[in-house]
């Protein structure tokens, strides 16, 4: 017999090959030859684009973070109040925000891209800064992230891709590293940039298939949430009523 628990991640598995059978399973990394198992793989992790109305989420998430980490996210150990004016003066009009969301849909992963204005000497130019929760930390999401706002920053037309970081913070060099970026030290700081190809037809549909991969595994994770939340109201209301009914027969 199939269990409510085991039925419904299947289906939602099963659903997600009909629409992407070229993907292959979800998370899943090819076998290794020596027969260890294999790594988490972020290569189809899947990455939601974040508008105006979770500027909230965005806020919880920076906020959550401890002051280690907001020392090597924003340079400084920012402060809650700081954190507050950076989200409020985020530009989703102009700036791309990519999220990356659990099964409980916190927003554990995050990258802001931030482009120049269109009418500077620095149109074709952007800036990425990433922050993840130690909840998501060895499984590739930086990298993934960074693999996201390349792609977007390409279909943009930019042509230079800047990571501005402390040289103490070895991880996002390392992802900087990984992705071919040119690495320059200076002090306490380190500035990397990665020069972008332009972006063929190829980079495009690449692009709209990760916004509606995005946006599906979002809903498929709200849907099972509620679900969920659902089957744990109807639990309660049974244990109620098996309480009640071993009170009266006493």
């Amino acid at each position: 017999m199939i269990t409510t628990k085991e039925w419904f991640p299947s289906s939602v598995a099963n659903g997600m090959m009909a629409f992407f059978p070229f993907f292959g399973r979800w998370g899943e990394s090819p076998q290794q030859p020596d027969g260890k198992k294999p790594r988490p793989s972020a290569s189809m992790v899947p990455i939601r684009a974040l508008s105006e109305r979770h500027r909230p989420r965005i806020l919880a998430h920076l906020l959550s973070l401890d002051a280690q980490d907001r020392y090597l996210r924003f340079g400084y150990q920012a402060s809650d109040a700081q954190i507050e004016r950076y989200v409020d003066g985020l530009n989703f009009e102009r700036d791309e925000i990519f999220g990356i969301y659990n099964r409980s849909l916190k927003l554990i992963a995050m990258a802001h891209v931030a482009y120049a204005p269109q009418s500077s000497d620095m149109a074709s130019c952007a800036e990425f800064g990433v922050s993840v929760l130690k909840s998501g930390r060895g499984k590739g999401l930086g990298s993934r992230l960074f693999e996201r706002a390349a792609m977007d920053a390409r279909t943009r037309g930019v042509q230079m891709l800047f990571i501005h970081a402390l040289s103490e913070n070895t991880a996002m060099l390392k992802i900087a590293r990984k992705a071919g970026a040119t690495v320059e030290r200076d002090g306490s700081e380190s500035e990397a940039y990665l020069k972008l190809p332009p972006a063929g037809f190829d980079t495009r549909m690449a692009d709209l298939v990760e916004d509606q991969m995005g946006e599906m595994d979002y809903q498929f994770k709200k849907q099972a949430r509620q679900f969920w939340d659902f089957l744990s109201t109807v639990q309660e209301v049974r244990r109620d009523v098996q309480q009640g009914r071993h009170k009266s027969g006493q």
